[in-house]
């Protein structure tokens, strides 16, 4: 079986697994340094595979924790 994969708004690969009607996990692969997340699929939809990647990218957002802000370090030349 393969899981649906998609690239957030800052490049990170996801991998999203769906273990229930009711519990989604957004597994990070290749070099992303988040961590796992479970979120709760869309009452509208329950495969992954159908959903477009603006729509995952939202559930993403909602799932805690908020995208990662790179601020110039004021050491570096």
């Amino acid at each position: 079986m393969g899981y649906r994969r998609f690239s957030d708004r800052d490049g990170h690969q996801w991998e999203v697994r769906d273990r229930s009607k009711s519990e989604w996990e957004l597994q990070p692969v290749g070099g992303n340094p988040h961590r796992p997340r479970t979120i709760r699929p869309p009452s509208y939809e329950a495969d992954p595979f159908e959903l477009s990647t603006e729509e995952l990218q939202r559930l993403l957002d909602q799932s805690g924790e908020g995208p990662t802000r790179r601020v110039p370090s004021p050491f570096r030349d």
